[in-house]
C-alpha cells in the first residue's frame, strides 16, 4: 500500500502508527544483539572460566560505535534500485544481523572463541550501519515539532532494547542454551524486516536525494559544523556529556564498594536504570516541543547539577537505602533526557540529502565525549577519590549548563543550508 505524498511544510510527511512502530522496532532490535554481546556473553564466557584476557576484548566492540562515521557517507551516497535509499540499507542490514547472529549460534562460544568475536565484530559494523541508516531516515520522516518526540523514542527503544538482549535473553540461557538465544536474538532483529517490506520510502521531491560523488559526502564531516552556531554547538556537545558520563561509570563501582551484592546491583543498573530512563526519556522528548529546545538544553543541563551533586552523598561514605537509591534514581531520570535532547538537536542540524552523515558526525562526538569521560573516570578516582571525581563532575555540568543558556543558537533561527522543511515525495510503483 502506498503512503500519501509528504505534505509541503513536513520533512516526511505524516507519521503514521505504522511509521512510528517502524522506528521504534529499528531502535529497539540494533541494541537487542549487541546488548545480550556486551553484557550477557560476558557473565556467560566467564561462567565458563574463560580468561580475564579475553573478557576484555569484547569491549572492543563499542569502538565500531565511535569509528562509523568514516563510512556514514557511503550510506548516503549509495541508493539500492526499488529497494530505495536508507530502506535499502536498512533491509541489508537487517538481514546481515539476522545471518550474523544465526552463524553465531552454529559455534561454542569457549572453544570457537576468535570465530564468534570475529563475527561479533561482524555484528557490530553492521548494527552500526543500520544506526547510520535509521538515524538517515528518521531524520527525513520526523518534522521538527516531531523530532522531540522521536529521539525520546530512539533513546528508549535503544535501552529497551540492551535490557532485552542483555538481561531477558540472559535470563533464558540457561533453559534454552547458546544455540537457542541466538535464535530467540535473531527472530527478535527480524521483527523490523516485515515493517520493511510494507514500508514505502519517501525521497526528496526536487531530485535533491540523488547526491554528488563521495568527496562531496565526506566534506559533509566538517562542513556540518560550518553551520550557523556550529563552533559554539561542538563545544556543547564536547562538554555536555563529560560531567555525566564520569559518574555513570563509576555508579557500579561505588554500589559494590557500598556492599552491595553483584545481582542487586545488575538488578539497579540494568532493569531499574533502564526502565525509569525509557519514562525520563519519552517524557523528555514530549517537553521539548512544548518548552522548546533552548529552555530544554539549560533545564537538563541543571537537572545533571543536581542529580551529580547528589552522588556525593554515596561518594563519602554514606551507605543508607535512601542515601544510595535516591542519587542513583535522579543519575537515571538526568541520562536519557540529555541524550534525547542532544539528538533533538543533532537533527535539526541535519540536512535530508546529507542526513545520515550530518547526524552520525554530531553523535559520534557525543559518544567519544563519553566514552573518552568514562575511561577517565576510574584512572581519576585512583588519584581523586570518588569524592573529587563528582565534584568535577558537577563543575563540567554547571560549565554545560551555563553554556546552553550563553552559546546554543537555533539553527532553526538562522540557517545557512538548504531549508529542513523541503517536502519529500513517495516514488509510484
Amino acid at each position: 500500500m502506498r503512503e500519501p505524498t509528504a505534505r509541503a511544510g513536513t520533512v516526511g510527511g505524516p507519521m503514521t502508527p505504522a511509521r512510528w512502530a517502524l522506528l521504534g522496532s529499528l531502535y529497539i532490535t540494533q541494541f537487542l544483539a549487541l546488548g545480550f554481546f556486551f553484557i550477557a556473553l560476558v557473565a556467560i564466557l566467564r561462567r565458563e572460566r574463560a580468561p580475564l584476557e579475553s573478557l576484555s576484548i569484547i569491549s572492543l566492540l563499542g569502538l565500531v560505535w565511535v569509528v562509523k562515521v568514516l563510512w556514514a557517507p557511503l550510506v548516503d551516497r549509495i541508493r539500492f534500485g526499488r529497494l530505495g535509499h536508507y530502506r535499502g540499507w536498512l533491509i541489508l542490514m537487517q538481514g546481515g544481523i539476522v545471518l550474523t547472529v544465526l552463524a553465531i549460534g552454529r559455534f561454542d562460544v569457549v572453544a570457537d572463541f576468535e570465530v564468534v568475536f570475529g563475527l561479533c565484530l561482524l555484528l557490530a559494523v553492521l548494527c552500526a550501519t543500520q544506526d547510520i541508516a535509521a538515524d538517515g531516515l528518521a531524520c527525513r520522516l520526523l518534522s521538527r515539532d516531531q523530532r522531540g518526540v522521536g529521539n525520546g523514542l530512539q533513546i528508549a527503544g535503544g535501552l529497551l532494547g540492551n535490557m532485552l538482549g542483555g538481561g531477558v535473553v540472559l535470563m533464558l540461557y540457561p533453559t534454552i542454551g547458546w544455540s537457542g538465544a541466538m535464535l530467540v536474538l535473531a527472530l527478535g532483529v527480524a521483527v523490523p524486516l516485515v515493517q520493511l517490506l510494507r514500508f514505502r520510502e519517501p525521497v526528496l521531491a526536487d531530485g535533491r536525494d540523488q547526491v554528488g560523488a563521495l568527496r562531496t559526502q565526506m566534506r559533509r564531516l566538517v562542513l556540518v559544523w560550518r553551520q550557523p552556531g556550529g563552533g559554539r554547538w561542538l563545544v556543547l556537545l564536547s562538554v555536555y556529556p563529560l560531567g555525566i558520563g564520569l559518574v555513570y561509570y563509576l555508579a557500579t563501582p561505588m554500589l559494590v564498594d557500598a556492599g552491595w551484592s553483584m545481582e542487586h546491583v545488575g538488578f539497579v543498573m540494568n532493569v531499574v536504570g533502564s526502565l525509569i530512563g525509557v519514562a525520563s526519556a519519552l517524557a523528555a522528548g514530549m517537553l521539548v516541543r512544548r518548552v522548546g529546545r533552548r529552555r530544554m538544553l539549560v533545564a537538563v543541563g541543571v537537572a545533571q547539577v543536581i542529580a551529580l551533586a547528589a552522588f556525593l552523598l554515596p561518594a563519602t561514605g554514606a551507605s543508607g537505602s535512601w542515601a544510595v537509591v535516591g542519587p542513583l534514581c535522579l543519575l537515571f531520570v538526568t541520562y536519557s533526557p540529555v541524550a534525547t535532547v542532544l539528538c533533538t538537536m543533532m537533527m535539526d542540524r541535519a540536512t535530508p540529502e546529507h542526513a545520515a552523515t550530518d547526524f552520525t558526525a554530531q553523535y559520534t562526538v557525543y559518544t567519544l565525549v563519553a566514552t573518552v569521560g568514562g575511561a577517565l573516570a576510574f584512572q581519576l578516582a585512583a588519584v581523586l577519590g570518588y569524592p573529587g571525581v563528582v565534584m568535577l563532575a558537577v563543575a563540567m555540568a554547571s560549565l554545560a549548563a551555563v553554556g546552553a543558556s550563553l552559546l546554543y543558537q537555533d539553527p532553526g533561527t538562522a540557517r545557512a543550508e538548504p531549508d529542513l522543511s523541503a517536502p519529500l515525495a513517495v516514488p509510484s510503483e
